[in-house]
């Protein structure tokens, strides 16, 4: 069995087939154990609190295995992306999991026509597997394109700190979390700030953090917007930047121009790994990879899908405390087929990890 991606997702799910007393997988890894969170800007907390509840059979919001808390390990709330890493870092060393870094995964192709298993092709040379969980997240690889002139704006995927953007004033492009983010930091070093984005996301009032900005990050805004340093501009939707001379002009679809003599910050979200294996998964109406009820492709048997980009209906699982609750659901299955006992699993409905109820796994839930 093989695990692309030692992330959250990719983690989570090797210590549920640990705890099933699977020896025979590996976890490939194309950078290091949690790169993605590392790769953060340093000034980025975790929107979803972390705290610890398990006396009272919860898990912190952002753990990945029960019994563990980002929260008590670093005594913060809301965790950076580098702690996050770490925390991942020690999950791998305590259960002993079989990751292997800088390995890049090439392709994956199933073995023969309607056979089991799956051949993959990496920098380290060809995998066989039986089953393979494709773990390798959505958020490393930034999204530069999605307009003529972007190549000239910064991602903030880029930025190490915030303090290394220079001069008075910043141009945000998109206002949802990482845009959000930015803002708050740069107006919190005393730069005026626009934030622009098409849809006014801050208006949203969708009791679900996936389709609206997180009560953290409303706070944080409203507190800055009383330094009078941010300004937000909804319908504001952005199809160009120039550079004109020494400076830069942000233009709307509208004809309106923002002018920055520094380059715009393009908080425009990333393009998922799925690309690579994009053609052995059907797709949903909006363009999501369909799932059978336990994660599987519905076209590739024995391929699974865990982390931010799994969908059911219209229940989003692109936060850690959501997709976690599928990974005894993938573990089970594979366990069954493979004639493993699942008992060891029946623990983990105290944490939030349904195994066969899939109703209990959306917003309403209080897991």
């Amino acid at each position: 069995m093989i695990v692309v991606g030692a992330g959250a997702a990719g983690v989570g799910c090797g210590v549920v087939l640990r705890s099933l007393g699977m020896e025979s997988f590996t976890i490939l890894e194309q950078r290091e154990v949690g790169a993605s969170f590392a790769k953060w800007p340093v000034e980025m907390q975790f929107i979803t609190p972390s705290f610890h509840s398990n006396p009272f059979g919860l898990l912190d919001l952002n753990a990945v295995v029960p019994n563990t808390s980002p929260a008590y390990r670093f005594r913060r709330e809301h965790v950076s992306g580098q702690q996050y890493g770490l925390y991942l870092k020690a999950l791998v060393e305590h259960f002993d999991l079989p990751v292997r870094t800088g390995v890049s995964v090439e392709s994956v192709q199933p073995e023969g026509d309607g056979g089991e298993g799956f051949t993959l092709k990496s920098s380290l040379g060809t995998f066989h597997a039986r089953f393979v969980i494709w773990a390798a997240g959505e958020f490393f690889y930034p999204r530069l394109d999605p307009f003529p002139g972007a190549e000239l704006c910064r991602h903030n995927a880029t930025v190490r700190t915030w303090r290394e953007v220079p001069g008075k004033e910043a141009v945000v492009i998109g206002g949802y979390e990482s845009g959000m983010d930015a803002a708050v930091h740069l107006a919190a070093l005393g730069k005026r700030v626009t934030v622009l984005d098409k849809s006014a996301i801050w208006h949203e009032n969708d009791l679900d953090p996936s389709r609206s900005l997180s009560p953290f990050t409303h706070e944080r805004i409203s507190q800055a917007m009383k330094t009078g340093r941010i300004e937000l501009v909804g319908d504001a939707e952005v199809v160009a930047v120039e550079s004109e001379r020494r400076n830069f002009s942000v233009v709307g679809a509208d004809g309106r121009r923002w002018k920055t003599s520094n380059p715009p910050i393009l908080a425009s979200g990333f393009r998922g790994s799925l690309s690579l294996v994009d053609d052995l998964f059907a797709k949903r109406d909006d363009g999501y990879p369909l799932l059978t009820e336990q994660d599987e492709s519905t076209i590739t048997p024995g391929l699974f899908l865990s982390g931010p980009a799994v969908r059911h209906d219209d229940l989003v699982f692109c936060f850690i405390y959501k997709f976690r609750q599928r990974f005894a659901v993938i573990a089970a299955t594979i366990a069954t087929r493979l004639g493993v006992d699942t008992e060891p699993l029946e623990e983990l409905r105290d944490y939030g990890m349904y195994l066969d109820d899939l109703s209990c796994c959306g917003d309403e839930c209080e897991c």
